[in-house]
Parts: structure tokens; sequence; C-alpha cells
């Protein structure tokens, strides 16, 4: 009984990291496309991205 109960939780730790590494690759991409938004968006206001932060954290700090 012990070496399925082994078995089950190494299927299930087999399963929590093939889950964990598609969430991993879909971060990596949604971390890629909000880069290309604020590129974009930096790039029709004329500010950097960096810019653009520090104006948005003042305006945090004043409002």
């Amino acid at each position: 009984m012990s070496a399925e109960i082994d078995s089950l939780v190494l299927e299930h730790l087999r399963a929590i990291r093939a889950t964990q590494a598609e969430h991993s690759e879909r971060l990596d991409r949604m971390d890629l496309r909000l880069s290309v938004i604020e590129q974009t968006i930096g790039s029709r206001s004329g500010l950097s991205p960096l810019s653009s932060a520090r104006i948005s954290c003042s305006k945090r700090r004043e409002g």
C-alpha cells in the first residue's frame, strides 16, 4: 500500500510541475506583451517607459 501512495504522490507532483511550467511560460508571454504595450504607449506619447512611470508616481504623490 505504501508503494501505491508513493506512486500517487509522485504522479501528483509531476502534474503540479507540468502546470507550473505552463503558468511560467504564460507569464513570460504576458510579460513580453506588456513590455510591447508599454513601448507602444511610450512612443506615442513621446515618453520612455521610465519617464512615464516617474510621472505616474509623482501624480499619485500629489493627488
